[in-house]
């Protein structure tokens, strides 16, 4: 009933007959059909897409602290409770490659909600006021898709400031500002942002967005973790391989680094016509150069300016 908020009678009769004649009935594997059906009625520009593959935190190394973060809000914000103020959103701030992305889909996929992906990009137009206009719809499609998660991934791009654009990030940041401190609807945002210095102060302040975690890069028991879940994903049993070896040699790597260099080992034991071992990883890893390491600068200050202006996410 929830997922058919936002359609007409004659959408909703439509959709509930063709799920019943193809199976006689309607379970919870129909959930995900009816999202779909139902965002591609909502559906009205190229800005806002709806993401189907999203994961739950099992398949997230680390972040402790946002997953109970998350966990606590779920029932505040899916029953919404009158007595309770519904979460607004979060924005994860923290190092290229360390799970931002992949903790938006699984913040939808542990509230089994849809998950909307809105691209500024695709919001621009070149004639006066087409742009603001744009975002407007795009919001409001979010709306009646509610209750769902928002993602807004690297929003710092989206609303950089200069003369070049005639004041449209200006007042594209205005409408954002304005819809976020006045939706009603149950949309949760998830921003992520990778660069902290073109992030406006109005946007990060309480009210708009309930907290802001910073994902840093993993420690030792993360990226054994992180090495577990990528190993068992391609069908390898973790138990096979030395995991502590590994997660030492991985120190200053991000998930999607190491993610890439099991990835890669899988592809230096195919050539080799071998089972992949802890070698092939071991290889690839003294191969790689870590973010950490190439942009060890710009990952440094970004760690001091967080320090003691967000909440570890882990």
């Amino acid at each position: 009933i929830t997922q058919l908020r936002g359609l007409t009678t004659i959408d909703v009769r439509r959709l509930v007959r063709r799920i019943i004649y193809d199976d006689g009935a309607i379970n919870a594997g129909d959930l995900d059909r009816l999202t779909r059906a139902r965002y591609q009625l909502l559906e009205n520009s190229g800005a806002l897409s709806c993401e189907f593959n999203t994961t739950d935190f099992a398949d997230v190394g680390g972040l402790e602290k946002l997953k109970r973060w998350i966990g606590l809000r779920r029932s505040a914000f899916l029953e919404d409770d009158i007595r309770q103020d519904a979460p607004r959103g979060i924005l994860l701030v923290g190092v290229q490659g360390g799970g931002k992305s992949l903790a938006a889909k699984a913040v939808a996929g542990m509230w089994q909600l849809p998950l909307l992906r809105l691209d500024f990009g695709t919001l621009y137009n070149k004639f006066f006021g087409e742009t603001e206009r744009n975002l407007r719809e795009a919001l409001q499609a979010a709306e009646a898709m509610a209750p769902c998660v928002l993602w807004i991934d690297e929003i710092e791009k989206a609303i950089a400031s200069g003369d070049y654009d005639s004041g449209t990030s200006r007042r594209i940041l205005g409408s954002l500002l304005t819809w976020l401190s006045e939706r009603t609807e149950r949309v949760f945002i998830v921003a992520t942002a990778n660069v902290i210095e073109h992030l406006p102060p109005e946007l990060i302040r309480k009210g708009r967005l309930d907290e802001i975690f910073f994902v840093d890069l993993p420690d030792a028991a993360t990226r054994a973790e992180i090495l577990a879940i990528h190993l068992r994903k391609r069908d390898h049993r973790p138990l096979d391989f030395d995991i502590s070896e590994l997660a030492r040699l991985t120190d200053g790597f991000s998930g999607a680094e190491i993610e890439q260099a099991i990835v890669a080992a899988t592809y230096l034991a195919r050539e080799q016509q071998a089972r992949m071992n802890t070698g092939h990883i071991r290889t690839e890893i003294q191969q790689t150069r870590p973010l950490s390491l190439v942009m060890a600068e710009k990952v440094a200050r970004l760690r001091a300016w967080a320090k003691d202006r967000t909440v570890a996410a882990n």
